[in-house]
């Protein structure tokens, strides 16, 4: 029992330090630095990716200099971003310098391992003195560029954020949209891109027309190359994302966990409902993906589309406690119980997984979810709980308690920076399979305290 406890206990070692000299360490942190005009998707993509690398397990913080900017001085118009006005000057120089400062808090006090410097940094410079700073303390850096000279993806992008942004609060939207174009001008007086001869010793990607083409130079680590991968794989298409739980099973009805059970009658009941919803829904091109587990397939059987099976999409593992009821694991492991109720996203059931297992197994889900457009992915409570923390940015301690009740599509449309989400419940009864975070999560707990969080209603 103390190995198991130890072993969970060492399953998340924080590995990170920041080095006291010059010089980069495997394990360095790493500066991610965006680049480009206003209007050019950097806050989408800055949001993007961190909300991914910290899914991952890579802890990862924005620090967006727009935020630095207004805490010291309020917005009149573009005049304060013309190349010649040295008293703004002097304030932008000294919000990036707090920004950075913030940087090395995060880093060595709050042990970040990413950071996202969120500025158009558009002068070489300011890149030069981001690289020397960084090297300083011994941080790698990786360059972001977007460049977009589409005018229908640039007016997209003004309309959906820049217009409503802090900065144009209670403004005419018409004065809002020619003072931001102004803006931009004033920033391509000095813009100067990153250069393929010039900046060859520099790791970066630049991403031409929001992922029509991209550029490569210099990835030096792992952390670089799935940077690289996750953004070769975005794209900013209208669409929208369908999840779902399977019906009921038969094993829901008897409340035992896992298992590889067909359906229930309420769950045939189900599937067809939902046959009918995303009927009425008019999808285009629509995808539908499954398990490769009896209760997933069945349900999509309901569809009349063409389904495709995942295995990464399987149930999580509960090892030796597949097919249990929650009584029987707290009669048979009163102690595993326990240690999954101390941490529940990284203890791993014996000979089985934990969520934080199922989080890299679906991996290769998410990047093909972000490569599509609409898609119905029909899964597991586990999993769903994993695709929804990555798409509405849950933290792990969140991920393993969110709800995913059965018999209830939701339907997650992306927006700006985030997703909205609309939950359809299909009118089908069926039992709850949610359990609360209990109170009491000592090992000694008596019976009755482990239980409490039980749904009653199975």
């Amino acid at each position: 029992k103390k190995e198991r406890r130890r072993e969970l206990e060492n399953t998340h070692l924080d590995s990170h330090r920041t080095p006291n000299r010059t010089g980069e360490f495997t394990n360095s942190p790493t500066l991610i630095v965006m680049v480009g005009l206003p209007a050019r998707g950097k806050t989408y993509i800055s949001k993007k990716l961190t909300r991914y690398l910290n899914w991952i397990g890579v802890p990862t913080k924005v620090f967006n200099l727009g935020q630095y900017r207004r805490e010291v001085q309020s917005y009149k118009s573009f005049e304060f971003f013309r190349p010649d006005n040295e008293e703004a000057m002097q304030i932008r120089k000294a919000c990036a310098s707090n920004a950075l400062k913030d940087v090395v808090i995060y880093f060595s006090k709050e042990h970040g391992q990413v950071a996202v410097f969120d500025a158009t940094n558009t002068t070489r410079e300011r890149r030069v003195s981001i690289v020397s700073f960084a090297k300083e303390k011994g941080y790698k850096v990786f360059f972001v560029e977007s460049i977009c000279d589409d005018p229908d993806i640039i007016a997209q992008n003004i309309a959906d954020v820049k217009v409503s942004s802090p900065d144009y609060l209670n403004c005419d939207k018409e004065e809002a949209l020619a003072d931001f174009l102004k803006r931009i001008e004033c920033y391509k007086q000095t813009y100067v891109p990153l250069d393929d001869e010039k900046d060859r010793r520099l790791s970066y990607i630049k991403i031409f027309n929001v992922g029509s083409r991209y550029l490569v130079n210099c990835v030096r680590d792992h952390i670089q190359s799935r940077i690289v991968y996750y953004l070769m794989n975005i794209h900013v298409t209208p669409r929208s994302i369908y999840l779902s739980r399977h019906g009921e099973s038969n094993m829901n009805l008897l409340g035992r966990i896992g298992g590889d059970s067909g359906l229930s009658p309420r769950g045939h009941k189900y599937a067809t409902a939902l046959g009918t919803f995303i009927k009425s829904q008019h999808i285009k091109d629509l995808k539908v993906w499954t398990s490769h587990m009896k209760r997933t397939i069945q349900t999509a059987e309901h569809l009349g589309i063409p389904y495709e099976q995942w295995k990464a999409l399987n149930e999580i593992d509960a090892g030796v406690c597949e097919e249990m009821t929650y009584e029987e694991i707290q009669d048979n492991h009163p102690e595993e119980f326990a240690l999954r109720d101390q941490d529940k996203y990284r203890y791993r059931y014996p000979k089985g997984e934990s969520y934080e297992d199922l989080v890299h197994r679906l991996e290769p889900v998410i990047m093909e979810l972000e490569r599509q457009e609409n898609v119905l992915v029909v899964c597991h409570q586990a999993v769903m709980r994993c695709l929804l923390a990555y798409l509405l940015d849950k933290t792990s301690d969140e991920l393993p308690y969110l709800k995913c009740p059965l018999h209830t599509a939701l339907k997650l449309t992306p927006v700006a920076y985030g997703c909205k989400v609309e939950h359809v419940f299909l009118n089908i009864e069926a039992v709850n399979t949610h359990r609360e975070r209990p109170g009491n999560v000592d090992v000694s707990r008596d019976p009755e305290e482990a239980l409490k969080t039980i749904p009653d209603h199975f």
